[in-house]
Order: structure tokens, then C-alpha cells, then sequence
């Protein structure tokens, strides 16, 4: 049986992860989680990517999902979007980048340019 104390803890990391999720805020973080994004991390990526801006308190940040973008080869992508500006799609993204990305892009609005996807390839 669990003690109140860690069913408070567990309520409390819920809720964080619930409202990264449901947040309507400035920047949009969008995973794609089509079948072959999942089959190469993607879920690990958006852990990952919920985890980190829980860490940095960075609660005015929308996490949503997608399906397939059709870029199979580039799986796992995540799209930043920042409000009036064009969205920044990277490729292979893994958990480990997923601070990097956060970081540079969201916290210091510069886009991390060496896992960007150029739709032209």
C-alpha cells in the first residue's frame, strides 16, 4: 500500500504531464507518432520532451502529437512552432537531443540547424 505522501507525488507529476500536454501557450512542440515514428523512438522522444519542460518549468509550451508526415527516413521528427514564424521540422531527433532542441530553439529562439529536415532531399 502506498503511503499519501507518494499518492501526492504521483497526482502531482500527473498533473504536470496533463497540463504540458493541454496548454494552449506561445510555442507548440508536435511529435509525430505515426507507426513508423513509434517503431524508431518517437515515443521516447515525447517522454522525454514532456519530461524536459517540466524540468525547466516551461509550462506555456504546447506538446501535441500527429500522425505520419511521410518522411518514414527522418523518423522520429518533431516540429517546433513559435507563434509568427515558420515551423522548424527535425529529423532523427532521439531523447538526448530533445534538451539541446528545447534549449537553443524554445529558451534562446535559435533553431538548432544540424538536425533540421530539408524537404528538398
Amino acid at each position: 500500500m502506498r503511503s499519501l505522501e507518494e499518492l501526492k507525488a504521483i497526482k502531482e507529476k500527473a498533473e504536470k504531464t496533463i497540463s504540458v500536454r493541454e496548454n494552449t501557450g506561445a510555442s507548440t512542440i508536435t511529435v509525430a507518432m505515426g507507426t513508423c515514428g513509434i517503431s524508431n523512438g518517437a515515443r521516447e522522444v515525447l517522454t522525454a520532451v514532456i519530461e524536459e519542460l517540466n524540468t525547466r518549468g516551461l509550462a506555456n509550451i504546447h506538446v501535441t502529437q500527429t500522425g505520419c508526415p511521410g518522411l518514414c527516413h527522418k523518423e522520429p521528427i518533431v516540429t517546433v512552432t513559435v507563434p509568427g514564424k515558420n515551423p522548424y521540422m527535425y529529423g532523427k531527433v532521439t531523447p538526448e537531443n530533445v534538451k539541446k532542441i528545447i534549449v537553443q530553439h524554445i529558451v534562446n529562439n535559435q533553431p538548432v540547424t544540424e538536425w533540421l529536415v530539408n524537404l528538398e532531399e
